[in-house]
Formats: structure tokens, sequence, C-alpha cells
């Protein structure tokens, strides 16, 4: 990949190629416990290079809007949220959901003066628990998000959120590539309540250590899989599910919730990680909640108050020698979470993916690569990215044994979920 390429990738900011393949599509803004309540405290969100303020107003409606106060630029955050708006601190200028100003206190009413400002503003939806928001041409926006964690019933889902250090696509990138775990995760797999291996799946792993990755361009991504043998005629399939352009599905072992992601850019040098398990058949039990929240499978424990990890690129991930030395980390930091932000982070703000010297087993990141490029091309020239449409969204990864002669995408364990979704409750839109 030559250095104008990883520009190309790397940036999303207003303007640029990437940046505008991300705002065709809904994105994961905040969780919906930040804006707990109406009239609640506003929440700063940098999202895209985009310094923003999301609010929830006397009625229940969701706002997100410029930081900045259009008269002085004062930041919103300090504002007062109050009567169906926010008001700046400073001034007294308001506004509602939508960033119409409603009152200029200093100017006479008859005047209109505040009918003439506006502050940019972006549609923010709450689904399954997250809060999401669309930055693209308000003529192209598609239809709200359909995921199946995001449509499943309440209590079946559970997310976590955490800061990441790093350019998205490091984190994208090292959570598609899968044989990192034979390494990075050794030793720390097996004793997780979340991903621990029922004895089938550990018995087919074992069979076969050496898998072929088969990368495959799906309708909204890629299926990103691995193929080992499993007896005669037949292959033991792990099938990822990556979707346009930021999340991952990836398929539980018996027993335990599927699992995904989502990457968003903050800006070109950090980003959020969006963590999520999921059962579709079932609620998640008290157990697996009560993993999920101490940080356990891909989820980190985080500063109090915040969603910076605790083991963080400021402390150096809390790395143990001695239990690296003594093998009970491979990687000497703990947890699966930590593990992949310390070896993603430590590549720099921004990989040179220049420097790379690449292999077989990296045909699945040297795909997502070229899908991304490709769309965001296709935007450029005024073509719909792919992914947006709910046919691409309603899909879920699985592992399987197949018949070899089986065609991977119609498979049906990975087809497309029939039926209306069960809606999240509590589901709320500003009024644009």
């Amino acid at each position: 990949m030559n250095p104008e390429q990883n520009k190309t990738l790397t940036q999303t900011g207003p303007g640029t190629p990437m940046g505008e393949l991300f705002r065709r599509y809904w994105l994961p803004a905040l969780l919906a416990s930040e804006l707990p309540e109406p009239d609640c405290a506003p929440v700063r969100v940098k999202l895209l290079s985009e310094r923003l303020i999301a609010f929830q107003d006397s009625d229940g409606k969701y706002g997100l809007v410029d930081e900045f106060c259009a008269h002085r630029g004062v930041s919103l955050w300090f504002g007062r949220n109050e009567q169906s708006g926010l008001r700046c601190p400073y001034h007294g200028w308001k506004y509602d959901t939508s960033g119409q100003c409603t009152e200029v206190p200093s100017e006479p009413l008859e005047s209109g003066y505040c009918k003439k400002i506006k502050l940019t503003s972006y549609p923010l939806v709450e689904r399954g628990g997250v809060l999401w928001t669309y930055m693209g041409p308000p003529e192209l926006q598609p239809e709200l998000p359909m995921y199946e964690w995001a449509t499943v019933p309440a209590g079946h889902c559970h997310i976590s959120k955490r800061l990441q250090q790093c350019n998205f696509l490091q984190s994208m990138e090292g959570g598609l590539d899968s044989f990192h775990s034979t390494f990075l995760h050794r030793m720390s797999v097996g004793d997780d309540p979340l991903l621990k291996r029922d004895a089938t799946s550990a018995a087919l792993l074992k069979a076969d250590p050496h898998p072929e990755f088969v990368p495959l361009e799906s309708p909204g991504g890629l299926y990103i899989a691995t193929r080992r043998n499993a007896g005669e005629d037949q292959y033991y399939w792990r099938v990822t599910q990556w979707l346009m352009p930021c999340f991952n599905l990836f398929p539980p072992y018996e027993g335990n919730p599927y699992g995904a992601h989502a990457w968003v850019p903050i800006d070109d040098e950090s980003g959020w990680t969006f963590s999520i398990d999921y059962h579709p058949d079932r609620p998640l039990s008290a157990a697996e909640v009560e993993a999920i929240e101490a940080g356990k499978g891909i989820h980190v424990s985080t500063i109090a108050g915040t969603f910076m990890p605790v083991a963080n690129k400021q402390n150096d991930y809390l790395m143990d020698r001695v239990a690296q030395r003594e093998r009970r980390t491979f990687c000497g930091v703990s947890g699966i979470g930590e593990q992949d932000a310390a070896v993603q982070e430590s590549m720099g703000p921004i990989e040179d993916r220049s420097k790379e010297n690449l292999v077989g087993t990296d045909n699945g990141i040297i795909m997502t690569r070229n899908r991304l490029l490709k769309a965001a091309k296709a935007v450029q020239a005024g073509m719909a990215p792919p992914g947006v449409d709910a046919a691409a969204q309603r899909v879920r990864a699985f592992s399987a044994v197949l018949p070899r002669a089986a065609k991977l995408a119609s498979a049906p364990q990975m087809q497309v979920l029939t039926g209306a979704p069960e809606q999240s409750t509590n589901s709320r839109e500003t009024q644009q």
C-alpha cells in the first residue's frame, strides 16, 4: 500500500473520500444511557473530526448540533438544557434539537432575527441502546440501521464503549484478523466466560491447526471465513461478517452470545470502539451481564465516569512481565480487549502501511482495504455505497460443519433474517 492510499483510508474528516463514505451510513454516536432523561446535561460528541453537542430536550427529542454558539463561539456544553432547548450561558441564545435558534434575548422579537440563525445539525435516533446519527446529505438518508443486535428485544443485548487512541482502521483491522488470536490471546481465551469453547468446537479447531483463510465479497462488505478440514468431504467454517463501513459480527462458540463491534472515528487519530454481546433467541443471563460489566470477553474495564480503559496507553496497559515470563499471559497484558488495544495503539496514531510485509493470512485485511477504497471512489462518482440497505445488514456470523461442495454464501446459517424485527424500547428521533 502506498502512502497516498494509506492517507485516503485513514482520513475521515469533512470533504475527504473516506469521510464522505462514512457520512452515508448511520453511525453509533453515543450510548443512550449518556442522555438518560429529558433536560439532562448535554454531552460533547466528536465524530469524523466534527465537534458536536448531543442533548435531550424537555419533550424527549434528541438533538445533535454544532458544539459552538453562532453568536461568539461559546461551547454549548456549558449551556442550560431547559424548556425545549439548549441555551448558551453567555448571552442567552437558545437552540432547539434541529439547531434552529429560537431566542436571541438582546434583539426585538418582532425583528425575526433568530429565524435567520441555524446551527449544523444531524438526526439522532435511539435504537437498541445506541444513539445513531446520519451525517450525510439529507436527501440520501437511508432507512434506520437494521443490524440484528440493534433490533433484538430488550435484555438480549449488552453494549459497552471505550476510547481507542489510534486511527479507526487499526482497530477495525485487528478485529478482522482472526489469526492473531493464536498468539496474542493465547492463555487468555480458555478461562473467559464469554469466549469459552465447547468441546465439539475445541476438537474441530485442534484437529486442523492450519486453517485456510477464505475472504469473499458480500453484498454489504465481506465474509471473512476460516476453513478447516472436518473429516471426509466436510469443512468446519467460522465466518465473520464485515459490514461497511466499520462493523463486524463474529460467531460464538456453542451457548455463548454472538459478538459484534463498531469502530467509529472520532478524528484521524482516535475512535470509539462499541463492543456488543447479544443473543437473538434469549435474554443474556445474569452471569453474562456480570462478566460484560467486569470487562470480560471483548469488553474492558473503564475508569469510573469515563470511557477510558483502566489499562491504557499512558500506563503501558498494566504490562506484567512476570506474568508473561511465567506464561500466565502470552503478551503480558491481561484481558482480550486490553490486549487488542495494546498492539493496535502501539503502531502509533496512524500506522504507515507502506512499510508492511503482508502474508496469506492478511488476505481479509487486503480485501477490506480494497473494498473501502472502491466504495469511497464510487461515492465520489455519485453512486450509492454498499451495505446501507436492510437486506445487507440483516445477516449473522456463523460457524458450522458443511459439505465441501456447499457454497458458503448460500449457507442458511447466515441468510438474511426473515420477519419483522422486534424493536428496542424507547426508540425516538429528532424532528428535523
